[in-house]
């Protein structure tokens, strides 16, 4: 079907996606997977609804930058300090054998070598959406709880950003002169940024903090310029964004712009994930079932009773650390952002591609319904488990 204008294409996407999302929450399961379900059903390999959705993915982008730029605003250099302190060691640890373990089942599913590495690159992080969002913090047992995650989630993120770097310069022959260019671009924009942003940007904000809709926009237009600087100097969008949001987390109201750019941000998720499934192919798919099947039951059988090692090493109580391993027990959105990059990049094959998202959707709703059954969760199956 053809509509007259992208207007007409949003509100049947965002009509579509509220009712299959108020479904989803009956069935207890994270919403994310109605956006991405929402374009397989009205995808040009399903119904057919929506022929073309190549304009929705380059307007949906918009919403990985500003992902970014968000993580990139809670990593303050203090706090930075203090995650890689505590959990840093058991995050790489971790992120290192989970890339092995799973590339090896990929590997042995006759993928190639070079697949195989990044499925399992992909694969070894952790949802920061579904883990936050499953995890109450109206005690102070689960609020203990939520900032072990996030400073295992926020260390995953800043790896994610290095793979990013990576398979942006992939395409390159000459890699041994490519990265070490590339560090020094990025090495340069962070000190540019961090000085055009501490004698510039923060005196306009003293100046005019009086006034919200001006401290938004100059936000917005600090992500978009850092961003668009980094694609001129051969790095990505995205590292630019991220730059340009751990610049921003000098400022003493990154937070507040930070909770008031999420809206923003999820509407053009929104569009991210549901162009996701719009690329799903039902026919390849059956050939990619096996091995995304064998690796989604690996990943939830094994990233719990290794984080659960992981963080008794980290000296946490035996009952937190089986609680935090199951919770962190699915791969990330991240997942699905290495394997968008990889296939854009032609750096993996399109089957390698849904391997890396149909294991990743299938162990967001297995891992949301081991912990709404067995920990305490706002979607929780009982009362006695509803916490907000």
């Amino acid at each position: 079907m053809t509509f007259e204008t992208i207007v007409h294409e949003i509100i049947v996407i965002f009509a579509g996606v509220a009712a299959l999302a108020t479904l989803f929450l009956f069935l207890k399961q994270p919403i994310i997977i109605a956006y991405i379900g929402l374009g397989m059903l009205i995808g040009p390999f399903g119904f057919g609804v929506l022929e073309n959705a190549k304009h929705i993915e380059h307007i949906s982008h918009l919403g990985i930058i500003l992902l970014l730029f968000l993580i990139g605003l809670n990593l303050h250099p203090n706090k930075l300090a203090a995650l890689f302190r505590r959990t840093a060691l058991a995050t790489f640890v971790t992120c290192l054998l989970f890339q092995v373990l799973f590339g090896a089942i990929a590997f042995a599913f006759k993928f190639s070598l070079g697949d195989s590495l990044v499925i399992g690159a992909a694969l070894m992080f952790s949802s920061t959406i579904v883990g936050l969002k499953l995890i109450p913090t109206t005690t102070l047992h689960q609020k203990h709880l939520g900032e072990m995650m996030v400073s295992v989630l926020l260390l995953q993120d800043i790896i994610a950003i290095i793979v990013l770097i990576l398979l942006e310069g992939s395409a390159e022959t000459n890699l041994h002169v490519y990265i070490p260019l590339l560090i020094l671009k990025g090495l340069g924009l962070v000190l540019c940024s961090f000085l055009l942003f501490k004698f510039c940007i923060l005196a306009l904000y003293k100046k005019f903090d009086t006034i919200q809709e001006y401290l938004l926009v100059i936000a917005l237009g600090w992500c978009f310029a850092i961003a668009g600087a980094a694609k001129a100097l051969g790095l990505s969008y995205e590292i630019g964004a991220f730059i340009a949001g751990c610049t921003f987390a000098l400022s003493p109201i990154s937070l507040v712009i930070s909770e008031r750019l999420k809206p923003l941000r999820e509407f053009f998720l929104i569009l991210f994930f549901f162009g996701i499934g719009t690329q799903f192919d039902f026919l390849l798919l059956k050939h990619v079932l096996p091995p995304s099947i064998a690796i989604a039951l690996a990943i939830i059988v094994i990233k719990p009773l290794v984080f659960k090692r992981a963080f008794k090493m980290t000296k946490e109580k035996e009952s937190n650390s089986t609680e935090l391993g199951f919770r962190l027990g699915q791969a990330s959105e991240f997942s699905l952002l290495v394997a968008y990059m990889a296939i854009s990049s032609t750096v993996v094959t399109i089957q390698a591609s849904y391997v890396i998202q149909l294991a990743t959707i299938i162990t967001w709703i297995v891992s949301t319904y081991i912990v709404t059954f067995k920990y305490p969760t706002p979607i929780a199956s009982s009362d006695s488990l509803r916490r907000d």
